[in-house]
């Protein structure tokens, strides 16, 4: 963790902050297994119907299930639907 992000780290904390009211970290929210919402997001590096790849500001999200589909993509959400599986976080990926 870099020093940036163990000072956000520690702001959060200390004030009691939900993180998502952190400018610049990315929101993800998972409407049970049929729909996820990517806010902040940098772009899609894979897609297709049983996986897809989003870029974030840390790292990026994987997203994999069936039937994948971009159902919304703007410069600040993402929505893709279809059977959610699961979603991965990776950090520190180009």
């Amino acid at each position: 963790m870099g020093r940036g992000e163990i000072f956000i780290d520690r702001l959060t904390k200390a004030a009691d902050l939900q993180d998502e009211s952190i400018p610049g970290l990315p929101v993800v929210e998972l409407a049970g297994d049929r729909r996820v919402l990517i806010e902040r997001h940098c772009g899609v590096t894979e897609y297709g119907r049983e996986r897809i790849r989003v870029k974030v500001k840390f790292g990026q999200l994987c997203i994999y299930g069936t039937g994948l589909e971009l159902a919304k993509m703007t410069k600040e959400q993402l929505v893709i639907s279809g059977r959610i599986q699961g979603v991965e976080i990776t950090r520190g990926c180009k």
